[in-house]
């Protein structure tokens, strides 16, 4: 029975984001300008991938499981994540410098409410009503408590930590696929379906640099990948994931994730893969002498 809910899922999720990006190309709301942004090429790209994966991610949630709390969960979760993701894709003020978590928690603790700021509220409540509507009760009221808080924060906290690895093409749709393939073995495996269908309908455009995700199609990606593990894993595991997330969103703070994916030879390998070369490394040209993976935006 897995196995034929990842494959309903798959199918769903795929048809649905593929469906939905080729609508929104006849008629991008608000315009083609509103979706189109400058990537780290400086070449242009499209966000309507990110609606599109949304999308898609959510059909295929809705079809992931027979449990009805747990598609619920996992669909709310999701939608949360690409909403407030794709608000503030399109409504940041780009005139501010106010970068990362902790750039965007300040601003709240100053008084000022970013789009960054909203996302992280909106999310994290989104995510904790998930946690609530998915948890199942196992032991006494304080135990139950304290899942659904593990729960949330590590839905919340994956959906921005798949955000972070947003910065190169493929390379969130690669750790989403890999981390859902691992959180298959909690026996979630109708949501491994959903992403693995959103990201095969995905990945021809962000690998040619067509489209990328934006905050919306990452956020949501990692929302769901993150309730996945929430819902499924024992705590013991799911205690373990959230100090990751929380480990890794720190050091993102301090440290580039692009520049250690580009130094270790085997991580380097995998984020190319499916890509387009950086000028002065396709065939005929050697290895070239250039950076490997052009200019523009680093994190």
């Amino acid at each position: 029975m897995g196995l034929v809910r990842a494959c309903r899922a798959g199918l769903l999720a795929a048809a649905v984001t593929a469906g939905t990006r080729r609508l929104l190309d006849v008629d991008p709301p608000g315009g083609a300008a509103r979706w189109t942004r400058t990537n780290h090429r400086a070449e242009l790209v499209s966000l309507l991938e990110g609606p599109a994966v949304a999308a898609g991610l959510v059909a295929g949630a809705l079809a992931s499981s027979d449990d009805p709390r747990t598609r619920v969960a996992v669909a709310l979760a999701t939608a949360g994540g690409g909403a407030f993701g794709l608000v503030d894709d399109l409504t940041e003020d780009t005139t501010t410098r106010t970068k990362g978590l902790r750039g965007h928690l300040g601003a709240l603790a100053q008084g000022r409410l970013t789009t960054g700021g909203l996302k992280v509220l909106g999310i994290g409540a989104t995510s904790m009503l998930a946690a609530a509507v998915g948890t199942r009760r196992r032991g006494g009221a304080a135990g139950h408590l304290l899942d659904v808080a593990v729960n949330g924060a590590l839905v919340a906290g994956t959906a921005n930590l798949v955000n972070l690895l947003d910065l190169r093409p493929g390379r969130a749709l690669k750790a989403s696929v890999v981390l859902s393939l691992a959180g298959a073995a909690t026996g979630a495996a109708g949501a491994t379906g959903a992403v693995l269908g959103a990201a095969a309908a995905a990945a021809p455009g962000d690998l040619d640099e067509r489209d990328m995700l934006g905050d919306g199609g990452a956020n949501a990606l990692g929302a769901l990948v993150g309730t996945q593990w929430a819902l499924g894993a024992p705590r013991p595991v799911r205690l373990a994931a959230l100090a990751g997330v929380v480990g890794l969103t720190v050091a993102s703070e301090k440290v580039s994730f692009s520049r250690v994916i580009e130094r270790t030879p085997w991580l380097h390998r995998v984020d190319l893969l499916g890509r387009r070369p950086a000028p002065g490394t396709g065939p005929g040209t050697g290895t070239g002498t250039g950076t490997g993976t052009g200019s523009g935006a680093t994190a």
